[in-house]
């Protein structure tokens, strides 16, 4: 990786655009409490986050990744209070050339702004293959050694698939909105989340299901043992604060439950 990329990573210089951020808590249904809140990147004004992502590209995309990063963790240190919830931050492996370096903005700021490290999650967006398995493999076992969460977001969409899965063995996957969309109608979908369910288990794995948005959908992955739940159903995301919470219906949650093993955050 040519060294202007770390150099303008590190030199703190604008972008060029101004950004911000929304959060939507990821909640657990067993405890009724927030897992963690996803920082959402969002316009200075609340615009949607295509204004943003689609002003990046191979000669800002590192420097952004840091930046974001950096404003995240300070809006957390001051939203969420005396919760111990986790502070979700979506990474683009790409955007990443050695796991060391370009964690030391990140690891500042948790410092300066008093959140600890052991309560940030990655989770890494595969929307652009990675070219080099190898390098995310080194990616994620030195962020597991500095005490964060990883997780793969939206999997079963674009790249986030098995071979991903096989290749990087996370703490949490988040099973992409349309694997359960309507899930309660439909047996190809119940059977590839089953599956799913049944490796998590073998891995140690937990899973959180995004995406939700009705009762019924809630109800059935309740009953198929999810217990880590995302979408608009239990709230939706709120900009530059934290939203108010709905954690679902009154369902009786049975011995299936199952959230794999988290590292604790306290």
């Amino acid at each position: 990786m040519p060294r202007d990329f770390c150099d303008q990573c590190q030199s703190g210089d604008s972008l060029g655009f101004e950004f911000s951020f929304a959060f939507q808590p990821i909640v657990n249904v067993m405890t009724r409490s927030v897992f963690a809140y996803e920082a959402l990147v969002r316009g200075p004004e609340g615009e949607g986050a295509e204004t943003i992502l689609s002003r990046l590209d191979t000669t800002n995309r590192y420097q952004f990744d840091q930046q974001a990063r950096v404003k995240a963790i300070e809006m957390a240190a001051r939203l969420f209070g005396e919760t111990d919830a986790r502070l979700s931050l979506n990474i683009m492996p790409n955007a990443i050339y050695d796991p060391v370096r370009c964690l030391r903005a990140t690891l500042r700021a948790a410092k300066e702004h008093g959140f600890p490290l052991k309560r940030l999650m990655f989770e890494f967006t595969e929307h652009e293959r990675v070219a080099d398995i190898a390098h995310l493999r080194r990616i994620a076992r030195h962020y597991s050694s500095c005490g964060f969460t990883t997780a793969i977001d939206d999997f079963g969409a674009g790249f986030a698939g098995l071979r991903f899965l096989a290749d990087f063995v996370p703490h949490v996957v988040k099973l992409d909105g349309h694997l359960v969309h309507e899930i309660q109608h439909d047996r190809v979908r119940q059977a590839i989340v089953g599956g799913i369910l049944a490796t998590a288990r073998d891995l140690d794995i937990a899973i959180v299901a995004e995406g939700i948005e009705t009762n019924e959908e809630f109800g059935f992955l309740v009953d198929m043992g999810v217990e880590l739940f995302q979408g608009f159903y239990f709230a939706r995301p709120a900009f530059e604060r934290l939203p108010e919470l709905h954690f679902g219906g009154p369902i009786a949650i049975g011995v299936n439950a199952y959230a794999g093993t988290i590292p604790a955050t306290n």
